[in-house]
């Protein structure tokens, strides 16, 4: 899946940080729960896939309806993402978290217990809204509270923790399908059994509100508000008694006041409206989107049972991509700094070009007798191992690579905003997907994964000729 986030509070200059071993215990405490959000925000993104098929039949409806249901989170995510930032620097970080835990809470019961669709859809943009609070947050806060010499590792919890979430959604997704026996409307202690599966993101969610009281307040929210003797104390916390916290809190307010507030205006000038490094972003987040991996996030489940597997195996099938997905983010985490973006993004855009193209050929064989859907073993066998290796090539590449480039490509003057215009534009394209999945696959889902196969293929020339090479270069050499 895509780990979709929007440009937050700058990070605090690098000069005059020196690591200090002794507090990297407590600093990956803190950056640790930090990340619960990202985890929240795998889990509850994610965890939709086991209930798709339950929630159709419950509420006896098409697939149209059902994909605007699905799709209702997005619209939530997007408002998160967009106001975030200013609620931060308005109240604070950590109030911020608290907010999204409360929102992350109540979506959960309410999603759990809906009386009418509309009502699931609403509770469903909640969930998006704290989703959205939590992608721009997370990132932003743990940047603000790591030593720079840790900076890069630490700020990886964030991507980690969004796909551990998804994978776990998947396991408890399964468990809970096996203990309603393979049924997703099984009655488990007089709840279906896909309400469970909803309503389980209570327990994360209550835990990353508890842990937001563990941890301090950033430095740089502190001395945004005149509270400097705090912003010491947590400077002393995070980075040692050795430094100079009169020199840091002096550095970081004089960073804060020479800020340049980029806007949309900054963005205006090229030949088609925006900057033409601004249209790289923009394309960056949108093929990330369009070849179809919330898809795999959002409808795995119901895509093999759409070919004839039965429930239980689908779930199960559903969390091994989810590992798999662990596996390739660790994998891009290894590698994007050894042999550059570019070619990473370019491995894996032909590997998903290979992958989703073999999985359109084995859809193909797709048959429905009397009621009865199935395809050819064979066929089957190459559809899981595509749909693996699909995962595997968008985790060890556009996965991670997308928000490493869109983080360092802008010149600083306009960096937030390019990236706020980036962010936006992969929640329309994922929203674009994920509406429109069911519709193309009761149409034809070998054409449906014809078109992703499409859009995998022409990211080749686009990475080729358009996107710029940002390994080992300074933020302030991108002009």
């Amino acid at each position: 899946m895509s780990s979709s986030r929007s440009a937050g509070p700058a990070p605090v200059p690098e000069s005059g940080r020196t690591a200090h071993p002794e507090h990297l215990g407590h600093v990956v405490f803190i950056t640790a729960a930090a990340a619960m959000g990202g985890f929240l925000f795998g889990y509850d993104s994610s965890v939709i896939n086991g209930a798709v098929e339950a929630i159709r039949d419950r509420f006896d409806i098409g697939s149209e309806t059902l994909a605007q249901v699905i799709a209702a989170a997005l619209i939530g995510c997007a408002l998160g993402a967009a106001t975030a930032g200013r609620i931060a620097d308005r109240i604070g970080r950590i109030r911020c978290m608290q907010i999204a835990s409360v929102l992350f809470t109540a979506s959960a019961i309410g999603s759990a217990l809906p009386f009418a669709l509309w009502d699931l859809a609403a509770w469903r943009v909640i969930g998006g809204f704290a989703i959205g609070m939590a992608s721009v947050i997370g990132p932003a806060y743990i940047a603000e509270v790591s030593p720079a010499a840790y900076r890069g590792r630490l700020a990886s919890f964030q991507q980690a923790a969004i796909v551990i979430g998804i994978a776990v959604s998947q396991l408890v997704n399964w468990g809970i399908l096996n203990m309603a026996g393979g049924d997703q409307r099984g009655e488990i202690g007089g709840l279906e059994a896909w309400q469970w599966m909803l309503g389980v993101m209570v327990i994360p969610a209550v835990l990353y509100g508890l842990l937001s009281f563990a941890i301090p307040e950033s430095p740089r929210f502190l001395i945004s508000v005149g509270r400097t003797d705090q912003a010491k104390k947590v400077l002393t916390e995070v980075e040692g008694s050795r430094i100079d916290t009169d020199a840091r809190i002096a550095e970081i307010d004089r960073a804060m006041r020479s800020e340049h507030k980029s806007t949309f205006k900054d963005l205006l000038g090229g030949r088609f409206g925006l900057l033409p490094i601004v249209w790289v972003g923009i394309g960056l987040s949108v093929f990330q989107q369009l070849v179809g991996i919330n898809v795999i996030f959002y409808y795995s489940s119901s895509l093999w049972q759409s070919v004839g597997i039965d429930p239980s195996s689908s779930f199960l099938y559903s969390f091994t991509t989810s590992i798999i997905n662990i596996v390739g983010t660790v994998i891009a985490m290894i590698f994007v700094d050894r042999i550059g973006r570019k070619p990473l993004a370019l491995i894996g855009s032909a590997g998903m070009a290979v992958s989703l193209g073999a999985a359109a050929w084995a859809f193909s064989y797709k048959t429905e007798i009397g009621g009865e859907i199935s395809i050819p073993e064979a066929q089957g066998t190459v559809a899981l191992v595509a749909a693996h290796s699909f995962v595997l090539f968008f985790a060890l590449s556009w996965g991670v690579v997308v928000w490493v480039l869109l983080g360092e490509m802008f010149p600083n003057r306009i960096r937030a905003a390019a990236l706020g215009v980036a962010a936006a534009a992969q929640w329309v394209a994922n929203w674009l997907v994920t509406v429109t999945f069911p519709t193309l696959s009761d149409w034809n889902l070998s054409g449906a994964y014809m078109i992703y196969t499409g859009f995998a293929l022409l990211s080749i020339p686009f990475i080729l000729k358009w996107v710029p090479e940002t390994k080992g270069k300074a933020l302030e050499e991108m002009g």
